[in-house]
């Protein structure tokens, strides 16, 4: 009767390639795979908020978790409706990941409410990250207002002094810090200063917004120096999402290891906003 085989009864070549395979196989399956949180809103159009962070991280080649804060109907036209979850289902999708998931990097988008806030950093204080990236998202790139002044306190208070690195744009800056005036280069480094002081390790003030400016600059501070990242403005409407997708790309590098700088610098040098040519007719497109 023929023997079925099995590997002992393949040539010597097949054996010694197969083993090595299995090997290379087994090692790679208990090889850490890095891992992000994303707590942020949910945009039915799919062109920011955890949509979008989960698509980058999966470009980053990092895995992605979610934690939704609430759901949104929108679309290229904007934002029609903002249904906001109770803090108390936000604080069971936390303790639900954080307790299973070997999280390497929170990443914060959308928190629209103190209470949502507060059930974060509780979670997070039983739960502690490598990092944590706050994306302080108040106002779509649309205008529709996502957090309310009554959340600017709490953010200064509570969560930017436990945050690794901030990513706020000019408006939400000023917002921030109080109103004060954000049209230049110069004021976005002031900015970035005194924003720093209120506890972040990092800063990056995004200038996309700036007036006049030929090109899009962001200011990053360390706490000691500036750095000023320069790349060409791109006269485009298709802009939605792009904050959600800058933050993500940062808290994928840092889960991977990478330094802070290193990881703010990857985004401005890879095209996340890719889909001019989507075929919708209206006037934000992702």
């Amino acid at each position: 009767m023929q023997s079925l085989g099995g590997i002992r009864s393949w040539p010597a070549t097949w054996r010694t390639t197969t083993a090595s395979m299995m090997t290379t196989t087994t090692t790679e399956s208990v090889r850490k795979v890095a891992q992000v949180l994303t707590v942020a809103g949910s945009d039915s159009g799919a062109g920011a908020g955890i949509q979008a962070d989960i698509k980058v991280c999966a470009a980053r080649g990092v895995y992605c978790a979610s934690v939704i804060t609430a759901v949104t109907a929108q679309n290229s036209r904007g934002v029609q409706s903002v249904h906001l979850l109770p803090p108390e289902f936000v604080s069971e999708q936390l303790k639900s990941v954080l307790s299973d998931f070997e999280i390497d990097v929170v990443k914060t988008g959308m928190l629209p409410s103190p209470e949502i806030v507060e059930v974060l950093l509780q979670n997070l204080s039983e739960y502690p990250v490598r990092a944590l990236v706050v994306d302080p998202v108040m106002v779509s790139t649309s205008g529709h207002v996502l957090a309310g002044s009554s959340i600017l306190s709490i953010f200064r208070e509570r969560l930017l002094p436990v945050a690794d690195i901030i990513t706020p744009n000019v408006k939400e800056a000023s917002a921030l810090l109080g109103g004060v005036r954000i049209q230049t280069v110069a004021e976005m480094r002031s900015a970035a200063k005194s924003l720093h002081q209120m506890g972040p390790r990092f800063v990056l003030v995004k200038g996309g917004d700036l007036p006049d400016s030929s090109d899009s600059v962001d200011v990053y501070f360390d706490g000691n120096e500036f750095h000023e990242l320069h790349s060409p403005r791109i006269a485009t409407r298709n802009t939605h999402g792009t904050g959600c997708t800058l933050a993500s790309c940062i808290a994928a590098e840092l889960a991977k290891g990478s330094p802070m700088l290193s990881a703010v610098k990857v985004y401005f040098f890879t095209e996340y906003i890719s889909a001019p040519r989507l075929p919708l007719i209206y006037d934000r497109k992702p």
